[in-house]
């Protein structure tokens, strides 16, 4: 293997993980900062190759209006980093390859469901103006599977013809590409680099590679499931355990126009099932995503397997947090069909039922398994607390590192993530910002 370049001092900053929230940083740092050494370190050839690929997410922009997961509050901050998304692709040549254009809505089913539905258009209505309640009838003009061969009761809140999908791995290579744009910059784009052990030192911090030693007057961490091994050899983090959660996803014929999701169970931790078109395979619709619980910080990775068992910490605090996730009896049922869904033969039958709380004529010979789709999200288990920590984590050392966990919504949220690793940076290293461009190009409306 090929050693590093050689260089004649440390880099200013350090990102490990060429996903799309260490790609979001490089760009930040080398369009708003007056930095001038800057390395991205990622272990495969290739830029989003894991969780940011398009294959392993929903290709969700997540704005907050159609997610009931979500408070009113986390809505609304979501949906400005989502928008500082879409006013960046915008400016690109290709963002028609990255940004897309559908209909998106959250379908209530059943009496409770509606009502549940209606009293959330009247919350979140005067700050999402776009948002719309759909009576059937107008369901049934913009997503007539929905409505055929059906008898309960259907309401939806819709936001319609506004940005709802994202290529996230081509918005994270445009980033990189963006960087190294600017020739005022010295920018390192390291893949095929496999990252080890980081050293603290005087001044910063030396990277132990595969390829060599990489110093950096700062370093952050934005590998998935990984930040979280890295923080724990250094002694971070060892507040918290690691619960992977696999999502795996079924095709069908193309039977949505749009986006469609379905109301959360406030008993469960995880995404409800919903229906996407896929941005990948044209021509099909994508429902998903399961749940399920493997010992792996990738999908599909079974070297990751050690890796997973050095970040678990398995003791009482992890059983007591797993303890109280069992004991709901909606949570056993859960978990229990979600490994269903991984059998053979029983899984399309078994899902097929979900499916058709979304699209009631849906055939069992229509729904097939979505070989090598999916990812992992490392959902975080606080141990202190003794909950699940869900969303995105980070580990700010205050020393010039800085570890991030980025399950969803971190693809939507990268740029907002991204300047928050900002501004630690330009506090820590005392560099330039031009925080007026920031907001110019990537908030201002």
């Amino acid at each position: 293997m090929n050693r590093l370049p050689e260089r004649n001092g440390p880099y200013d900053v350090a990102i490990i993980g060429g996903g799309i929230s260490g790609t979001a940083l490089l760009y930040l740092l080398g369009k708003y900062t007056d930095l001038k050494q800057i390395a991205l370190i990622e272990k495969y050839d290739d830029i989003a190759s894991v969780n940011s690929h398009g294959k392993n997410n929903s290709q969700t922009l997540h704005c907050g209006d159609i997610e009931t997961n979500y408070t009113l509050d986390k809505a609304v901050q979501v949906k400005a980093t989502a928008d500082m998304v879409v006013k960046y692709a915008k400016t690109l040549p290709n963002r028609d390859e990255i940004l897309h254009v559908f209909n998106k809505m959250v379908l209530g089913v059943g009496k409770k469901e509606c009502a549940f539905l209606r009293e959330r258009y009247q919350i979140f209505s005067p700050h999402f103006p776009s948002m719309q309640l759909l009576e059937r009838d107008r369901i049934a003009e913009i997503e007539p599977a929905l409505v055929e061969g059906r008898e309960q009761e259907i309401v939806a809140l819709g936001v319609l013809n506004e940005v709802s999908g994202v290529d996230f791995q081509k918005l994270a290579v445009s980033f990189v590409d963006q960087a190294r744009s600017f020739t005022d910059k010295d920018i390192d784009l390291l893949t095929g680099t496999k990252s080890g052990k980081i050293e603290e030192m005087q001044n910063g911090y030396r990277i132990h590679t595969d390829r060599g030693e990489i110093e950096a007057r700062f370093v952050v961490v934005s590998a998935g499931g990984h930040s979280l091994l890295y923080a724990q050899q250094m002694g971070y983090g060892l507040e918290y355990s690691c619960l992977p959660v696999a999502g795996s996803f079924y095709f069908a014929p193309e039977s949505l126009r749009g986006k469609v999701y379905t109301v959360q169970d406030e008993k469960l931790p995880f995404a409800a099932i919903h229906g996407d078109p896929d941005v990948l395979a044209r021509g099909k619709t994508r429902f998903g995503p399961t749940a399920l619980v493997l010992p792996m910080l990738e999908r599909y990775n079974w070297k990751t397997i050690p890796e997973y068992f050095k970040v678990l910490h398995l003791d009482s605090k992890v059983f007591a947090v797993l303890w109280d996730l069992i004991k709901v009896k909606e949570i056993r049922r859960y978990m229990f069909k979600n490994v269903l869904f991984e059998i053979p033969f029983i899984r399309r039958w078994l899902f097929t039922r979900d499916v058709r709380k979304i699209v009631p004529g849906m055939k069992m010979k229509d729904i097939r398994f979505a070989r090598h789709f999916g990812g992992v999200r490392p959902v975080m288990i606080d141990k202190a607390g003794r909950k699940l920590h869900l969303g995105e984590a980070k580990i700010d050392t205050g020393k010039g590192l800085v570890f991030n966990m980025t399950p969803s919504p971190g693809a939507t949220s990268c740029l907002g993530n991204g300047e928050k690793d900002l501004r630690l940076i330009v506090d820590h290293l005392k560099c330039g910002f031009d925080e007026a461009a920031l907001e110019r190009d990537l908030k201002a409306d």
